[in-house]
């Protein structure tokens, strides 16, 4: 497997992924205190849809071009003027939707592992003073970036699956930062190529002890042997966000022709 960024920006997964850390951020806003943005595997920052790569899947076309002129909630709405002030035929990939986000009292720390991706992430966020980049291993890093001094803010996960042994490798990781950080807002992105993997990830992260954790899931048509379901894990989610999610998918799922589901596995309904 592998679900490198820039081959799949803008595609199904990444409207529900991105639209979640919106809604996320938008809540950590709320009060006055500093919060901190943690971007284990943050890839390049921004994307150009016209690009080799991303014409060779043509998933942004299925995916973020189809809510262009989607009108909805305040989550729903902020992500759409993120993507757009990002330019014609471009995608900003989460560092930058965080960035731009942020007040003058809260950190970005955007790490990506790859020498040229993590080059282009340093341009991408050049020109915020509050956003750090590191090359390096996100995994490794995560655990020592934690708890962060601001003791608030979301940890995003994302990693491209290129190891065979990434679901119990980013399992791990998880454990390991909850541990450390136990009331961090986690966002933790993963495919769903089969259901018994994705459901044996699931119980692992359930294992680790979250209080509140929920599922969200999205399922598209699309071509044998092409990535049709995601999902997104969210430990500790703030108040409110399962409804305005379920708002905002309401409207955005059907322009993708897919099917989204939402589902407690530990806190308020499981």
């Amino acid at each position: 497997m592998n679900y490198r960024h820039g081959y799949h920006a803008g595609n199904f997964a990444d409207v529900v992924k991105h639209l979640a850390l919106v809604r996320v951020l938008l809540h950590l806003r709320r009060k006055e205190t500093p919060f901190a943005v943690i971007d284990s595997h943050a890839g390049r920052g921004l994307y150009a849809l016209d690009d080799a790569a991303a014409r060779a899947t043509g998933e942004a076309e299925a995916g973020i071009a189809r809510l262009a002129d989607l009108a909805g909630p305040e989550p729903l709405m902020t992500y759409l003027a993120l993507v757009r002030e990002a330019g014609e035929n471009r995608y900003p990939g989460s560092p930058l939707l965080a960035a731009k986000l942020l007040r003058p009292q809260d950190r970005l720390i955007a790490i990506e592992k790859h020498p040229e991706e993590a080059a282009a992430l340093k341009a991408a966020l050049a020109p915020f003073r509050n956003a750090a980049i590191e090359q390096a291993d996100g995994y490794q890093r995560l655990t020592k970036l934690l708890p962060p001094p601001a003791r608030r803010g979301v940890i995003l996960i994302d990693p491209p699956f290129e190891a065979a042994d990434e679901f119990a490798r980013l399992a791990r990781a998880l454990a390991g930062a909850i541990r450390r950080f136990a009331t961090g807002i986690y966002l933790v992105w993963y495919p769903v190529k089969t259901r018994a993997a994705a459901d044996g990830f699931c119980g692992e992260v359930l294992a680790a002890g979250p209080q509140r954790l929920l599922r969200l899931e999205i399922a598209v048509p699309a071509p044998e042997g092409k990535l049709s379901r995601a999902g997104l894990l969210v430990v500790n989610p703030p108040y409110g966000f399962e409804p305005d999610m379920r708002a905002a998918l309401a409207l955005a799922v059907p322009r993708l022709d897919g099917e989204a589901t939402l589902d407690w596995l530990a806190g308020p309904d499981a």
